[in-house]
């Protein structure tokens, strides 16, 4: 690739970006953001699908016989913290810095992978085929964002089953998130826990009742304790953390019940069944998953878009924050341009040359594969 055509990428990327920070777009309200993407990629004269604030588009010369790429990232942001300075929804460029909500996380990788997608898109005879995918709803784990997308009928269709099959065709995902453009291969699963102990309401001034905080406190201490044998590499140990606990109606009444969540970030060595299983067989209280759909995951460091990574030093490590990637049930590599540090604080930016940097790495790491 010429120094020009990177540049007329970068050009093309750091203007639709200042236009997706212009916009509000948040979680559940991204549709202006959805049409914004459209209207860009249809500018190109690329064809376009859209299943609610999902869009999608296909290569040129897609050929349903060969794996696909699918090139991921979401559109959709945070409401602002407190503590701005500048407008969050007005693109400033200074000092080599792009502020404005959304720029970091996880505009800047959209907008790389998207130009990546406009690179590879007129090519013919590619081993892969690409599909982009921007995406809503990853900023609270929703279920219209990509999981509503993969299960969706007409992307199916148009994708031949590309990710319905992936484990034998060698279709695979990368997930744009800020990463410093170094390669997540692994990413820790979340499991939330609702638990309540049961006890027996009595007087608090006579020796009544049975005292479900008592109890409580037991699985507690459990919780706080307890350490899960296998130890990744990458993720380091299972992490158990009560953060809620709620009881009691008044001074004088001994509480039947105490309720207290827990915060469970499963590493890649553990199914969420064999997690539950053991917390269920150790602890008193009832333990309800909100959900187990944010489970742990990885990619193999033999993968080829691992080893492609590799090739141009890039460094793998296991992400402690959960993206999308956790619900993609094929292989899939997290990584992009911009910093996980600066994701949801005041004042949100990314360099733009960093931008630059993130389509160069993508084309070249995928390069290798084509």
């Amino acid at each position: 690739m010429t120094e020009q055509a990177l540049d007329n990428l970068y050009t093309d990327a750091v203007g639709l970006l200042k236009g997706l920070i212009a916009i509000p777009s948040f979680s559940k309200e991204e549709d202006k953001t959805a049409s914004l993407i459209e209207n860009f990629l249809q500018s190109k004269n690329i064809a376009t699908y859209r299943y609610l604030n999902n869009v999608w588009a296909r290569n040129k010369h897609y050929d349903e016989n060969k794996p696909t790429i699918l090139l991921n990232s979401h559109h959709d942001t945070v409401k602002p913290v407190k503590g701005y300075m500048l407008d969050p929804f007005t693109p400033v460029e200074k000092e080599g810095k792009l502020f404005g909500l959304g720029s970091n996380d996880a505009g800047g990788a959209l907008v790389s992978l998207i130009a990546v997608f406009l690179y590879f898109y007129e090519q013919e005879n590619l081993p892969y085929n690409f599909v982009i995918a921007a995406t809503a709803e990853e900023e609270i784990s929703g279920n219209n964002g990509v999981e509503a997308l993969l299960l969706q009928e007409n992307f199916i269709k148009s994708t031949n089953g590309a990710f319905t099959n992936s484990s034998n065709n060698g279709s695979f995902g990368i997930v744009g998130e800020p990463t410093l453009l170094n390669m997540a291969i692994a990413e820790r699963g979340l499991l939330v826990l609702d638990c309540t102990a049961q006890g027996i309401a009595g007087h608090a001034a006579r020796e009544e009742g049975d005292n479900a905080i008592y109890k409580a406190l037991k699985d507690i201490e459990w919780f706080k304790n307890y350490q899960f044998k296998k130890i990744s590499p990458l993720l380091g140990p299972v992490k158990m953390s009560v953060t809620i606990i709620n009881a009691g109606s008044q001074h004088n009444v001994v509480p039947n019940e105490c309720k207290f969540t827990v915060d469970v970030r499963v590493n890649e060595l553990y199914s969420f069944d064999e997690v539950l299983t053991t917390i269920k067989s150790n602890v008193q209280s009832t333990v309800q998953p909100r959900s187990t759909r944010l489970r742990s995951t990885s990619v193999s460091p033999e993968h080829p878009i691992v080893k492609a990574g590799l090739n141009l030093s890039r460094t793998c490590y296991g992400s402690p924050t959960t993206s999308d990637k956790a619900l993609m049930n094929f292989p899939t590599l997290k990584i992009g341009p911009g910093d996980s540090a600066r994701s949801h604080t005041a004042d949100e930016y990314i360099y733009v040359d960093e931008i630059k940097q993130g389509i160069g790495l993508y084309i070249q790491i995928l390069e290798q594969l084509t």
